[in-house]
């Protein structure tokens, strides 16, 4: 299954190597072209014509990590995060290291010999370090260097009724829904690209916004489900289950209207559930993407995922059906009437 290889490679920001090529293996032979920038980023292309619409669909390969910062005398090592990442859920947690994926597990001082005023305070990456099973920094360096990136270590498991655990959904969500939908033959010009380094800025979305001169972009994200206990209804940001969610507004972009419309109306006509993303925090891709050449009109549709940017997310692999059905039905209504404008 795409998701579970998806899920289980590792990809922190800038080292996206292993995402790219299980995702060139998969779709090479349903595309016409493929593509790899200098930075990264993967080019699927198929009828891309002057004479048709064009339309682009962004998903971002890499994933948030960590990056050893000190090896300690004995061999205990110090990292800082890469992306956005809560300190708080990473003791215990397993890793792996650099290229050759050394296992490590993340620890910090034992509770039982923390002082009073310590069990207080949450925990900040400062307090961490990566143990990977060796007492001198000699032995550490035979194995690791400073510099290399470091990944959590999860395994892909379904959990019952379409819900599955793993790493990465965002955007190994996205990446499996624009691998989907570019397995399909449409009558217009579509490009399909796999992004680098967007967990750490959008950097691999500014190059392509460059590259490309689309008629429209769609970028598909795994985004925040906040359907937990202890979050009121109106504060969360989506829900699983409940469809694609679209994004009004976020840190980054104000989306095209008339194509949340008419998304919203294929939608409706096809009974495709789907949501509002209610939260305005974050970014994504689409804003490097819509100030790309000349100005180009941008949506975002993100898969509701729990337990973001952590060790073990959740999602509903519904939700990444009805994507998918969505963004075909779209392009579908593109053949047929053009560009939403």
């Amino acid at each position: 299954m795409l998701l579970k290889e998806l899920s289980e490679a590792v990809a922190v920001s800038s080292r996206e190597d292993e995402v790219r090529t299980l995702l060139k293996e998969h779709l090479s032979s349903s595309v016409d072209e493929v593509k790899t920038d200098r930075l990264g980023n993967l080019f699927c292309y198929k009828g891309w014509k002057e004479s048709q619409p064009k339309i682009l669909i962004a998903a971002h390969m890499d994933e948030v990590g960590l990056m050893v910062t000190k090896i300690e005398k004995d061999g205990f090592l110090r990292f800082q995060p890469v992306g956005s990442l809560d300190p708080r859920v990473l003791v215990s947690k397993p890793v792996v290291i650099g290229k050759e994926k050394v296992p490590g597990v993340i620890g910090a001082k034992p509770i039982h010999l923390q002082e009073p005023d310590e069990r207080k305070k949450a925990l900040d990456f400062k307090d961490l370090f990566i143990d990977i099973g060796v007492d001198s920094k000699a032995e550490a360096e035979g194995l690791v260097s400073l510099g290399d990136l470091v990944a959590f270590s999860t395994e892909y498991e379904e959990l019952g009724d379409g819900i599955v655990k793993g790493k990465a959904f965002d955007d190994r969500a996205g990446c499996a829904v624009l691998a989907e939908i570019l397995k399909r033959d449409y009558r217009l010009g579509l490009a399909g690209v796999f992004t680098v380094q967007e967990e750490v800025g959008a950097r691999g979305a500014e190059v392509v916004g460059k590259t490309l001169e689309p008629d429209l972009t769609i970028v598909l994200e795994g985004t925040t489900a906040a359907d937990v206990p202890e979050i009121e209804e109106h504060e969360g940001s989506t829900k699983m289950g409940y469809g694609p969610a679209l994004t009004i507004m976020d840190g980054s972009v104000l989306p095209h209207r008339p194509t949340l419309d008419k998304l919203l109306k294929i939608a409706e006509a096809n009974d495709i559930p789907i949501q509002f993303r209610r939260s305005t925090k974050g970014f994504t891709d689409a804003g490097s993407l819509q100030r790309g050449r000349g100005g180009i009109p941008t949506v975002v549709v993100s898969v509701p995922c729990r337990y973001i940017h952590s060790p073990a997310c959740l999602v509903d692999t519904k939700d990444i059906e009805n994507t998918v059905a969505l963004i075909v039905e779209f392009l579908r209504s593109v053949e047929q009437e053009g560009v939403p404008s």
